[in-house]
């Protein structure tokens, strides 16, 4: 039964993200506000339907890989070892999107195109916005009962929900001014340790 309910599940995941790819494709060709859902799901060979019940908004097939960051940042937080912090163990999780070249670590060749959609779009922005804050909600929860209640659960998740927002944006900032993918990969991997640094200078041992 569980692995029946495994096989549905990376079916549908498999169906999100090839709609979502399809979605983006037309995004960067025209443009994030000239194309609709009617018009991606012709292209996806998809029911229009289909894509609202994967994607309830626009900007959710756009930004499509934000479901999966809060899901592997929750996870990344939970295998931790009982002696590494929260803050140490999402150091480890931005240190290991870089490494593998992750769409989400801002740094792979042609990220840059992704963000001039998105700072381009009004309604891009602010949704990228709200992410940032339904990361912070959802950790909140997360570290509530990982760790104990109370107000430095929600401090902590919004400062984790905001380093990682923050980390990659440097890096995609460089890209856009034109600086070579190399030397940015490279210079990142400072980037995530001065922002833990920092961090960590003042919750070092939260979660611990």
């Amino acid at each position: 039964m569980d692995e029946r309910l495994g096989l549905r599940e990376r079916k549908k995941r498999e169906s999100r993200r090839r709609i979502a790819d399809i979605a983006s494709g037309l995004f960067i060709e025209r443009g994030f506000d000239n194309v609709t859902i009617a018009e991606v799901a012709e292209a996806a060979s998809v029911a229009r339907m289909t894509v609202f019940n994967y994607f309830p908004r626009k900007e959710d097939l756009f930004l499509d890989r934000q479901a999966d960051l809060v899901d592997d940042l929750s996870r990344a937080i939970r295998d931790r070892e009982p002696s590494e912090s929260v803050v140490a163990a999402v150091r480890r999780f931005l240190h290991e999107l870089l490494a593998t070249g992750h769409p989400l670590s801002g740094t792979r060749d042609g990220s840059e195109y992704f963000y001039r959609i998105v700072d381009a779009s009004p309604a891009l922005v602010r949704r990228t916005l709200e992410h940032t804050r339904e990361m912070a909600e959802s950790l909140t929860e997360l570290l509530e009962s990982e760790v104990e209640p109370g107000v430095q659960a929600a401090i902590v998740a919004n400062f984790v929900a905001t380093a990682v927002t923050i980390v990659p944006r440097i890096a995609v900032d460089k890209l856009i001014a034109g600086r070579p993918g190399d030397e940015v990969r490279r210079e990142q991997v400072e980037v995530i340790d001065q922002t833990f640094d920092l961090l960590e200078g003042g919750i070092a041992t939260y979660g611990r």
